[in-house]
């Protein structure tokens, strides 16, 4: 499938050189003279790294073909994670490098979905929220509210995060995969 460089947007999954990009910001601008153009900044799905890179709005690029399927976790063991797939139940592996940070947030059972290039795992799109209990922190005292200040809790998955001096061991918080952070009491 075919797009033209007008049509770029956040989101937008694009192919160059036969690698996926995710456009994660764009930018149309129309000169004095001559045709429009768009900027964009494009983020390379399998490194992760980030380009700047201008297009015609009459250029064509090939969309790129990523797919995306729901998969359960199950497991981990040492630096591979297991999932299963949820429609044809194939058990698959993922490194601990594709998954980054992602992997911190994982809780077995959990439905995610995994997106691959040409049966190539890129990644995992975690829900936006997840529950997870604190396994290890210092203790709270009371009256630490009102100054803001935080300490490291270390999950039931094994993340570290952030969170304020009240939050004690064996309590439920609610977490934001796409920061990491802290947002409430579950």
């Amino acid at each position: 499938m075919v797009i033209s460089g007008g049509d770029l947007r956040p989101g937008v999954k694009v192919e160059l050189d036969g690698t996926p990009y995710i456009v994660t910001d764009n930018q149309w601008v129309k000169p004095g003279k001559g045709g429009a153009f768009m900027r964009t900044k494009l983020k390379n799905m399998k490194t992760g790294g980030i380009v700047d890179r201008t297009f015609r709005t009459e250029e064509k690029l090939q969309k790129a073909e990523v797919e995306e399927r729901k998969v359960q976790y199950l497991y981990h063991d040492g630096d591979v994670y297991h999932f299963m797939d949820t429609e044809s139940f194939d058990q698959f592996t993922m490194d601990e490098k594709v998954l980054g940070e992602a992997g911190g947030f994982l809780k077995e059972e959990m439905i995610i979905s995994v997106m691959s290039h040409r049966g190539e795992p890129l990644g995992a799109v975690l829900p936006t929220f997840v529950e997870l209990r604190v396994a290890e922190t210092d203790p709270g005292f009371r009256g630490d509210t009102a100054t803001g200040a935080t300490k490291p809790a270390t999950l039931e998955t094994g993340a570290t995060i952030q969170v304020p001096l009240f939050i004690n061991i064996g309590d439920l918080l609610r977490i934001d995969t796409r920061t990491g952070a802290y947002v409430e009491r579950a």
